[in-house]
């Protein structure tokens, strides 16, 4: 790297060389001088953030937390299935600030894990689908239920619009849970002339 003297306000000499006083304050005087062999790498002192780094912002994202659908909604009959699925957005993109480098963070639902509220469990990778699609159901016995859905999220990345990596780990969001009554359906027998 070269650098080069600057008249100083009191014309001292810098380096051994004094200045000539015909030279105004500030502008350069002699020749340039050799400081060094090598420049400085700035991106030493501020690497792009790590996976690592990234993954400790994606926890902390404001992810949705979806909802609980359910079908038929409010009340249900024993020996029909109960539907399950959520209608809420699956992806959400984010451009977060780490260091001064712009990450560009999108969140994917990677699997869901639905609570029936009867002691079951059921954890897909398809969000469902309301009737007549349907592809998660459940029978019940009668009573009255409290399903839930927990979402786990994976994410990719880029820093400053550079390649997409996965972000390495999941983190998870909890809905709204939805409260239903199972009844029990009863046939009676009519007479056609009463």
């Amino acid at each position: 790297m070269l650098a080069q003297r600057l008249v100083q306000d009191d014309y001292r000499p810098l380096r051994g060389l004094a200045p000539d006083s015909s030279i105004s304050v500030g502008q350069p005087y002699g020749g340039q001088i050799n400081e060094g062999i090598s420049c400085v790498d700035v991106t030493d002192l501020n690497p792009p953030p790590s996976a690592a780094e990234v993954f400790r912002y994606f926890q902390t994202l404001p992810l949705p937390q979806l909802t609980t659908r359910q079908q038929p909604p409010g009340e249900a009959l024993v020996g029909l299935p109960v539907i399950f699925f959520t209608d809420s957005p699956t992806t959400q993109t984010f451009t977060v600030d780490i260091r001064g480098f712009d990450v560009l963070i999108t969140a994917t639902a990677v699997s869901y894990t639905w609570r029936t509220g009867d002691g079951t469990t059921l954890t897909t990778t398809d969000p469902g689908a309301a009737y007549p699609g349907q592809t998660i159901t459940h029978e019940y016995s009668s009573g009255t239920y409290t399903a839930s859905l927990t979402t786990t999220w994976g994410a990719t990345y880029s820093v400053d619009g550079g390649v997409s990596a996965d972000v390495p780990g999941t983190t998870t969001t909890d809905g709204a849970p939805t409260t239903f009554t199972v009844r029990q359906a009863r046939s009676v027998l009519t007479s056609p002339y009463d």
